[in-house]
Protein backbone atom coordinates (compact mmCIF):
# COMPACT_ATOMS: atom_id res chain seq x y z
CA UNK A 1 0.00 0.00 0.00
CA UNK A 2 1.35 3.41 -0.98
CA UNK A 3 0.93 6.69 0.88
CA UNK A 4 1.80 10.15 -0.42
CA UNK A 5 2.68 12.46 2.46
CA UNK A 6 4.16 15.96 2.93
CA UNK A 7 7.88 16.02 3.61
CA UNK A 8 7.23 18.72 6.22
CA UNK A 9 5.46 16.08 8.31
CA UNK A 10 8.21 13.49 7.98
CA UNK A 11 9.88 14.27 11.33
CA UNK A 12 6.50 13.77 13.01
CA UNK A 13 5.53 10.60 11.15
CA UNK A 14 8.52 8.68 9.84
CA UNK A 15 9.39 6.56 12.85
CA UNK A 16 5.73 5.86 13.66
CA UNK A 17 4.60 4.53 10.28
CA UNK A 18 4.18 0.80 9.60
CA UNK A 19 7.34 -0.69 8.09
CA UNK A 20 5.40 -2.24 5.20
CA UNK A 21 3.82 1.06 4.12
CA UNK A 22 5.36 2.42 0.93
CA UNK A 23 5.72 6.14 1.56
CA UNK A 24 6.46 8.87 -0.99
CA UNK A 25 7.36 12.23 0.55
CA UNK A 26 6.63 15.30 -1.57
CA UNK A 27 7.97 18.82 -1.25
CA UNK A 28 6.21 20.53 -4.16
CA UNK A 29 2.74 20.42 -5.72
CA UNK A 30 4.17 18.93 -8.91
CA UNK A 31 5.78 16.11 -6.94
CA UNK A 32 2.49 15.40 -5.16
CA UNK A 33 0.61 15.25 -8.49
CA UNK A 34 3.10 12.75 -9.87
CA UNK A 35 3.24 10.60 -6.74
CA UNK A 36 -0.51 10.42 -6.17
CA UNK A 37 -1.13 8.67 -9.49
CA UNK A 38 -0.66 5.21 -7.92
CA UNK A 39 -1.31 6.04 -4.25
CA UNK A 40 -3.84 4.43 -1.93
CA UNK A 41 -3.51 7.12 0.77
CA UNK A 42 -2.90 10.83 0.24
CA UNK A 43 -2.28 13.80 2.50
CA UNK A 44 -1.76 16.59 -0.03
CA UNK A 45 -2.49 19.86 1.76
CA UNK A 46 -1.25 23.06 0.14
CA UNK A 47 -1.74 26.78 0.38
CA UNK A 48 -3.31 28.26 -1.64
CA UNK A 49 -5.78 25.46 -1.33
CA UNK A 50 -6.58 25.36 -5.04
CA UNK A 51 -3.42 23.26 -5.44
CA UNK A 52 -5.12 20.50 -3.43
CA UNK A 53 -7.79 20.18 -6.10
CA UNK A 54 -5.16 19.69 -8.80
CA UNK A 55 -3.38 17.00 -6.81
CA UNK A 56 -6.49 14.98 -6.02
CA UNK A 57 -7.63 15.12 -9.65
CA UNK A 58 -4.33 13.45 -10.59
CA UNK A 59 -5.04 10.43 -8.37
CA UNK A 60 -5.59 6.97 -9.79
CA UNK A 61 -8.57 4.67 -9.32
CA UNK A 62 -6.96 2.91 -6.36
CA UNK A 63 -7.12 5.98 -4.10
CA UNK A 64 -8.86 4.86 -0.91
CA UNK A 65 -8.33 7.63 1.63
CA UNK A 66 -7.61 11.36 1.46
CA UNK A 67 -6.60 13.14 4.67
CA UNK A 68 -6.51 16.90 5.27
CA UNK A 69 -5.81 19.13 8.22
CA UNK A 70 -8.32 21.65 6.87
CA UNK A 71 -11.86 21.63 8.23
CA UNK A 72 -13.53 22.98 5.10
CA UNK A 73 -13.81 20.82 1.99
CA UNK A 74 -14.28 23.52 -0.64
CA UNK A 75 -10.71 23.02 -1.90
CA UNK A 76 -11.42 19.39 -2.80
CA UNK A 77 -12.93 18.04 -6.04
CA UNK A 78 -15.65 16.23 -4.13
CA UNK A 79 -17.08 14.74 -7.32
CA UNK A 80 -13.76 12.98 -7.92
CA UNK A 81 -13.59 11.77 -4.32
CA UNK A 82 -17.11 10.33 -4.62
CA UNK A 83 -16.34 8.78 -8.00
CA UNK A 84 -13.33 6.96 -6.58
CA UNK A 85 -15.26 5.88 -3.49
CA UNK A 86 -12.47 7.27 -1.32
CA UNK A 87 -12.79 8.17 2.35
CA UNK A 88 -12.15 11.86 3.04
CA UNK A 89 -11.22 12.83 6.59
CA UNK A 90 -10.81 16.45 7.60
CA UNK A 91 -9.13 18.42 10.36
CA UNK A 92 -12.28 19.45 12.17
CA UNK A 93 -11.32 20.45 15.69
CA UNK A 94 -7.61 20.93 15.00
CA UNK A 95 -7.91 24.69 14.74
CA UNK A 96 -11.25 25.20 16.46
CA UNK A 97 -9.88 26.99 19.51
CA UNK A 98 -7.65 29.39 17.61
CA UNK A 99 -10.36 30.23 15.05
CA UNK A 100 -12.85 30.84 17.85
CA UNK A 101 -10.33 33.10 19.57
CA UNK A 102 -9.79 34.94 16.30
CA UNK A 103 -13.52 35.54 15.88
CA UNK A 104 -13.76 36.95 19.39
CA UNK A 105 -10.72 39.10 18.64
CA UNK A 106 -12.59 40.42 15.62
CA UNK A 107 -15.53 41.39 17.78
CA UNK A 108 -13.25 43.10 20.32
CA UNK A 109 -11.26 44.89 17.62
CA UNK A 110 -14.49 46.18 16.12
CA UNK A 111 -15.99 47.15 19.48
CA UNK A 112 -12.98 49.20 20.54
CA UNK A 113 -11.79 50.06 16.98
CA UNK A 114 -8.28 48.80 17.61
CA UNK A 115 -7.61 49.17 13.89
CA UNK A 116 -7.97 52.94 14.19
CA UNK A 117 -5.79 52.99 17.31
CA UNK A 118 -2.99 51.08 15.55
CA UNK A 119 -3.13 53.46 12.61
CA UNK A 120 -2.94 56.42 14.96
CA UNK A 121 0.15 54.86 16.52
CA UNK A 122 1.69 54.50 13.05
CA UNK A 123 1.10 58.26 12.61
CA UNK A 124 2.47 58.90 16.14
CA UNK A 125 -0.81 60.65 16.91
CA UNK A 126 -2.05 60.72 20.52
CA UNK A 127 -5.80 60.22 20.33
CA UNK A 128 -7.87 62.37 22.65
CA UNK A 129 -10.82 60.00 22.74
CA UNK A 130 -11.49 56.31 22.24
CA UNK A 131 -12.55 55.60 18.64
CA UNK A 132 -14.57 52.56 19.72
CA UNK A 133 -16.95 52.67 22.67
CA UNK A 134 -19.10 49.59 22.17
CA UNK A 135 -19.47 47.48 25.31
CA UNK A 136 -19.88 43.77 24.66
CA UNK A 137 -21.97 43.10 27.74
CA UNK A 138 -25.62 43.36 26.80
CA UNK A 139 -25.00 43.22 23.06
CA UNK A 140 -26.47 40.48 20.85
CA UNK A 141 -24.69 38.12 18.47
CA UNK A 142 -26.03 35.85 15.75
CA UNK A 143 -23.71 32.95 14.93
CA UNK A 144 -24.52 31.32 11.59
CA UNK A 145 -23.16 27.79 11.93
CA UNK A 146 -22.97 26.21 15.36
CA UNK A 147 -20.59 23.32 14.98
CA UNK A 148 -17.45 22.97 17.09
CA UNK A 149 -16.10 26.41 16.20
CA UNK A 150 -19.44 28.16 16.39
CA UNK A 151 -20.14 26.77 19.85
CA UNK A 152 -16.69 27.84 21.06
CA UNK A 153 -17.32 31.36 19.77
CA UNK A 154 -20.69 31.40 21.51
CA UNK A 155 -19.23 30.22 24.81
CA UNK A 156 -16.49 32.84 24.73
CA UNK A 157 -18.84 35.69 23.80
CA UNK A 158 -21.29 34.61 26.50
CA UNK A 159 -18.47 35.04 29.03
CA UNK A 160 -18.36 38.72 27.97
CA UNK A 161 -22.07 39.04 28.64
CA UNK A 162 -23.13 38.79 24.98
CA UNK A 163 -26.57 37.34 24.30
CA UNK A 164 -25.89 34.62 21.72
CA UNK A 165 -28.35 33.22 19.17
CA UNK A 166 -27.19 30.43 16.88
CA UNK A 167 -28.23 28.97 13.53
CA UNK A 168 -28.04 25.25 12.73
CA UNK A 169 -29.41 23.14 9.89
CA UNK A 170 -31.67 21.19 12.23
CA UNK A 171 -32.67 23.93 14.67
CA UNK A 172 -31.42 21.75 17.51
CA UNK A 173 -31.34 22.93 21.11
CA UNK A 174 -33.40 26.03 20.45
CA UNK A 175 -31.24 27.34 17.60
CA UNK A 176 -32.68 29.00 14.53
CA UNK A 177 -33.12 27.05 11.29
CA UNK A 178 -31.65 28.30 7.98
CA UNK A 179 -35.02 29.69 6.90
CA UNK A 180 -35.57 31.68 10.09
CA UNK A 181 -32.49 33.78 10.78
CA UNK A 182 -32.52 36.26 7.90
CA UNK A 183 -35.78 37.87 9.03
CA UNK A 184 -34.25 38.56 12.44
CA UNK A 185 -30.98 40.17 11.33
CA UNK A 186 -32.08 43.57 12.60
CA UNK A 187 -31.96 42.29 16.19
CA UNK A 188 -28.21 41.72 16.34
CA UNK A 189 -25.08 43.78 16.94
CA UNK A 190 -22.73 41.07 15.66
CA UNK A 191 -23.44 38.73 12.74
CA UNK A 192 -20.79 36.00 12.74
CA UNK A 193 -20.37 33.50 9.92
CA UNK A 194 -18.99 30.14 11.08
CA UNK A 195 -20.73 27.65 8.78
CA UNK A 196 -19.04 25.24 6.36
CA UNK A 197 -19.00 26.33 2.73
CA UNK A 198 -21.56 24.39 0.71
CA UNK A 199 -23.78 25.18 -2.25
CA UNK A 200 -26.47 26.41 0.10
CA UNK A 201 -24.21 28.87 1.91
CA UNK A 202 -22.84 30.76 -1.09
CA UNK A 203 -23.65 34.48 -0.86
CA UNK A 204 -25.92 33.95 2.15
CA UNK A 205 -25.07 37.55 3.03
CA UNK A 206 -26.16 39.71 0.12
CA UNK A 207 -27.77 43.09 -0.41
CA UNK A 208 -31.04 42.14 1.28
CA UNK A 209 -29.34 40.72 4.37
CA UNK A 210 -27.00 43.69 4.72
CA UNK A 211 -29.94 46.07 4.39
CA UNK A 212 -31.72 44.18 7.17
CA UNK A 213 -28.81 44.56 9.61
CA UNK A 214 -28.55 47.39 12.11
CA UNK A 215 -26.50 50.34 10.86
CA UNK A 216 -24.42 49.87 14.03
CA UNK A 217 -23.88 46.14 13.46
CA UNK A 218 -20.66 44.43 12.39
CA UNK A 219 -20.30 41.43 10.10
CA UNK A 220 -17.59 38.97 11.20
CA UNK A 221 -16.58 36.19 8.80
CA UNK A 222 -14.26 33.36 9.90
CA UNK A 223 -15.86 30.76 7.59
CA UNK A 224 -15.39 31.16 3.82
CA UNK A 225 -15.24 34.23 1.62
CA UNK A 226 -17.88 33.02 -0.81
CA UNK A 227 -20.55 33.29 1.88
CA UNK A 228 -20.66 37.05 1.26
CA UNK A 229 -21.62 38.96 -1.90
CA UNK A 230 -18.58 41.23 -2.03
CA UNK A 231 -20.13 43.82 -4.32
CA UNK A 232 -23.09 44.16 -1.97
CA UNK A 233 -20.79 44.38 1.05
CA UNK A 234 -18.60 47.08 -0.47
CA UNK A 235 -21.70 49.07 -1.38
CA UNK A 236 -23.13 48.69 2.14
CA UNK A 237 -19.85 49.78 3.74
CA UNK A 238 -19.56 52.81 1.47
CA UNK A 239 -23.16 53.79 2.21
CA UNK A 240 -22.75 53.25 5.95
CA UNK A 241 -25.56 50.70 5.96
CA UNK A 242 -23.59 48.61 8.50
CA UNK A 243 -20.85 49.70 10.89
CA UNK A 244 -18.13 47.48 9.45
CA UNK A 245 -16.87 44.04 8.51
CA UNK A 246 -14.10 41.89 9.98
CA UNK A 247 -13.12 39.49 7.20
CA UNK A 248 -10.66 36.68 7.74
CA UNK A 249 -11.40 34.70 4.55
CA UNK A 250 -12.06 36.45 1.27
CA UNK A 251 -13.07 35.42 -2.23
CA UNK A 252 -10.72 35.07 -4.04
CA UNK A 253 -7.63 34.32 -1.99
CA UNK A 254 -5.15 35.89 -2.01
CA UNK A 255 -7.19 39.06 -2.39
CA UNK A 256 -5.88 41.04 -5.40
CA UNK A 257 -4.19 44.31 -4.50
CA UNK A 258 -6.76 46.29 -6.46
CA UNK A 259 -9.80 44.60 -4.88
CA UNK A 260 -12.21 47.18 -3.43
CA UNK A 261 -12.43 45.39 -0.08
CA UNK A 262 -8.92 46.57 0.80
CA UNK A 263 -10.06 50.19 0.80
CA UNK A 264 -13.73 49.82 1.73
CA UNK A 265 -14.66 51.94 4.76
CA UNK A 266 -14.44 50.03 8.04
CA UNK A 267 -13.40 46.77 6.42
CA UNK A 268 -10.74 44.85 8.33
CA UNK A 269 -9.12 42.10 6.24
CA UNK A 270 -6.91 39.57 8.04
CA UNK A 271 -5.72 37.36 5.13
CA UNK A 272 -7.27 34.08 6.32
CA UNK A 273 -4.80 33.79 9.18
CA UNK A 274 -7.20 32.59 11.89
CA UNK A 275 -6.39 28.88 11.67
CA UNK A 276 -2.68 29.58 11.33
CA UNK A 277 -2.50 31.79 14.40
CA UNK A 278 -1.10 28.88 16.42
CA UNK A 279 1.99 26.68 16.63
CA UNK A 280 0.39 23.27 17.15
CA UNK A 281 -1.94 22.64 14.19
CA UNK A 282 0.55 20.64 12.11
CA UNK A 283 1.63 18.57 15.10
CA UNK A 284 -1.96 17.82 16.02
CA UNK A 285 -2.73 17.08 12.38
CA UNK A 286 0.08 14.52 12.24
CA UNK A 287 -1.19 12.85 15.41
CA UNK A 288 -4.69 12.64 13.93
CA UNK A 289 -3.30 11.18 10.71
CA UNK A 290 -1.46 8.45 12.62
CA UNK A 291 -4.53 7.62 14.66
CA UNK A 292 -6.65 7.40 11.53
CA UNK A 293 -3.99 5.41 9.70
CA UNK A 294 -4.06 2.76 12.43
CA UNK A 295 -7.85 2.58 12.18
CA UNK A 296 -7.81 2.56 8.37
CA UNK A 297 -5.35 -0.34 8.14
CA UNK A 298 -7.34 -2.27 10.72
CA UNK A 299 -10.65 -1.63 8.97
CA UNK A 300 -11.98 0.23 12.00
CA UNK A 301 -13.94 3.47 12.37
CA UNK A 302 -11.92 6.59 11.64
CA UNK A 303 -12.21 10.09 13.07
CA UNK A 304 -13.53 13.10 11.15
CA UNK A 305 -14.96 11.13 8.24
CA UNK A 306 -16.82 13.58 6.01
CA UNK A 307 -19.70 13.25 3.60
CA UNK A 308 -18.50 14.48 0.19
CA UNK A 309 -22.09 14.48 -1.08
CA UNK A 310 -23.10 16.96 1.62
CA UNK A 311 -19.86 18.95 1.36
CA UNK A 312 -18.85 18.71 5.03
Amino acid sequence: MKAVLPALARPLLDTKLPSDLDVAWFTTPDEAKAMIADADIAWVDFHPQGLIRDAVRAAGTQLKWVSTIYAGLDAFPLDIVREKGAILTNGSGLNAETVAEYAVMGVLVAAKRLDQIVRAQDRREWLKDAPGKTVLSGSRALIVGYGTIGRMIGDRLAAFGVDVTAVTRSGRDGTLTPDAWASRLGEFDWVILAAPSTGSTKAVIGAAELAAMKPTAWLVNIARGDMIDDDALVAALKAGDIAGAFLDPTNPEPLPADHPLWSAPNAIVTMHLSGRSQTTMFTRGAALFLENLTAFLAGQAMKNVTDPAAGY
